[in-house]
């Protein structure tokens, strides 16, 4: 990445990559991975979100017993890419990310969660 160019240009500008590859955008399946996932439907890039976190734990995990740490950074980038496909599908990308994680600093993670419980108890009510 160019000392120019901000991770969070980086991250919109991959956005915008997989917009292009959305169904309704002209995606084609046959030429692109993520379009061929997002034709398929949540179900295929939910799965692949779910196999990218598996592996990033496996890398980390071999880290601890002397393993070499850049797979976690390689495992990692899987797991975000991926989730930004699923951003792109539902119709958020990166800011909303970014905006979630920026709403939570200085919060504590205890009471972070603790304010989630108390909103998602009062929602049923």
């Amino acid at each position: 990445m160019s000392s120019q160019v901000s991770a969070t240009d980086s991250l919109a500008a991959l956005s915008r990559v997989i917009e292009g590859r959305l169904p309704k955008n002209g995606g084609d399946a046959t030429t692109s991975y993520v379009a061929r996932l997002l034709h398929k439907g949540p179900d295929a890039f939910l799965k692949k979100i779910g196999e990218e976190a598996t592996e990033v734990v496996m890398a980390a995990k071999d880290a601890d017993a002397g393993g070499d740490r850049s797979r976690i950074v390689n495992e990692v980038a899987d797991l975000w890419f991926h989730c930004m496909i699923a951003l792109v599908h539902y119709g958020l990308g990166p800011a909303d990310v970014l905006a979630e994680l920026e709403r939570r600093v200085g919060t504590s993670g205890i009471e972070e969660k603790a304010l989630r419980k108390a909103l998602m108890r009062d929602g049923e009510n």
